[in-house]
């Protein structure tokens, strides 16, 4: 009799296991020098579990279960205890971040890849992730910072700057992009007067500013963080009247940035990931109806992450890590029957019948055999205190 119940008990538990939910780990900087971009690129990604759990296709009607977790941006050893925490404690099947490039890197290496879980980060973007020893776990939905250094070298140019000065977050994002645009804008005949690190979290910037304005350069290119020390680079540089003209990468684009300098941010100019495609209007449509920003900056790449990470697992038939690793790229590439955002339903019928798709998304995504997406990118100019797209690149 007491073996029939121990048979029976484990008979019960293999049976919940089999129809367990699938968690999803959210790690983002919910603190720290991007928090006021996070809490749309995490809601842009729990939408796309909202509507694979709501479909009631995802695996035989189970649900997809966000579990969040801050990493910080740029504290590793918190990224890294945060991650473990999702992985053990919460037994997430998989990652949706992390975001700083720094911290992703760290959780990567220590912590995700050698307990076999996959990332998809839709922020992370230093060139150095291209070349990650992952084991095929490490994939990104927002292109490298190979690839904006040399667009943001073609908007300096073709707006007549010819010299400029460089200052970069010193971490692993900032030196990347500084790395990328200074090559690109030297072999475009442009100068870099001086290339400069800055540290996040100081009270003051009128050093850092004041070597960068001695350069001579009357144009000042700030790769850093828009609530932290990108931020204060700015409002010391115009405090002094040093720069009153900016050319900003990704980290600087958001609403918080304009709400602490003001007009003076007027004239300009910056780069983030994002596209004027159908598929992007059909995302940013349907993320205003469900409350997300979906123009915000890294909301569209986040969306697509954890749509990712929801095909993956329904085309493996499994919430098992490395079966989850193991059709990343197969729906994320042809062929296939694409998949556009708001589809997720459509494409979870399909491959439940065993039919092949090309998850298209909010981006128009294509993965790389490295994990790495191509993607576009948006020229603003800040004009009348807000950020407006000039161009497509």
């Amino acid at each position: 009799m007491k073996r029939l119940l121990v048979a029976s008990a484990a008979a019960a538990l293999m049976a919940s296991a089999a129809h367990a939910d699938m968690k999803v780990g959210v790690l983002m900087g919910f603190t720290g020098p991007i928090e006021s971009l996070t809490p749309n690129i995490a809601a842009a990604a729990e939408l796309a579990m909202k509507e694979a759990s709501d479909s009631g296709l995802f695996l035989g009607g189970k649900k997809v279960v966000p579990v969040r977790g801050d990493s910080t941006c740029v504290d590793a050893a918190a990224a890294q205890a945060a991650a473990e925490r999702l992985i053990t404690s919460d037994g997430v099947a998989a990652i949706m971040g992390a975001d700083c490039s720094g911290v992703s890197i760290a959780v990567a290496n220590n912590v995700a890849v050698p307990n076999g879980v996959v990332m998809v980060s839709p922020t992370a973007t230093s060139p150095a992730i291209t070349t990650l020893k992952d084991k095929g776990y490490f994939f990104r939905t927002a292109p490298s910072d190979a690839r904006q250094g040399e667009v943001l070298a073609q908007v300096a140019k073709a707006r007549g700057i010819k010299e400029i000065a460089v200052t970069y977050t010193n971490n692993d994002y900032g030196k990347g992009l500084s790395n990328s645009f200074s090559n690109a804008f030297k072999a475009a005949g442009g100068k870099v007067a001086l290339s400069a690190a800055h540290e996040d979290g100081k009270a003051d910037y009128a050093a850092e500013v004041g070597a960068l304005a001695a350069s001579g350069a009357e144009h000042l290119a700030v790769f850093g963080y828009v609530d932290k020390g990108g931020k204060g680079i700015i409002q010391a540089s115009l405090d002094a009247g040093a720069f009153d003209r900016f050319i900003l990468a990704d980290g600087m684009v958001g609403d918080s940035l304009i709400e602490a300098i003001g007009k003076a941010l007027n004239g300009s100019v910056a780069t983030a990931p994002g596209s004027d495609s159908p598929n992007a209007k059909k995302f940013q449509d349907a993320a205003m109806k469900a409350g997300v920003k979906g123009e915000s900056p890294f909301a569209a790449e986040g969306y697509d992450a954890a749509a990712l990470i929801v095909l993956a697992a329904q085309a493996a038939g499994s919430t098992d890590r490395a079966a989850i690793r193991s059709k990343v790229l197969e729906v994320a590439n042809a062929p296939g029957e694409k998949i556009g955002p708001g589809e997720l339903a459509k494409g979870l019928k399909l491959l439940a019948d065993g039919k092949a798709v090309d998850y298209q998304g909010a981006t128009d995504v294509a993965l790389d055999d490295a994990g790495d997406a191509s993607g576009s990118y948006k020229e603003y100019e800040v004009k009348d205190g807000k950020f407006a797209t000039v161009k497509i690149h």
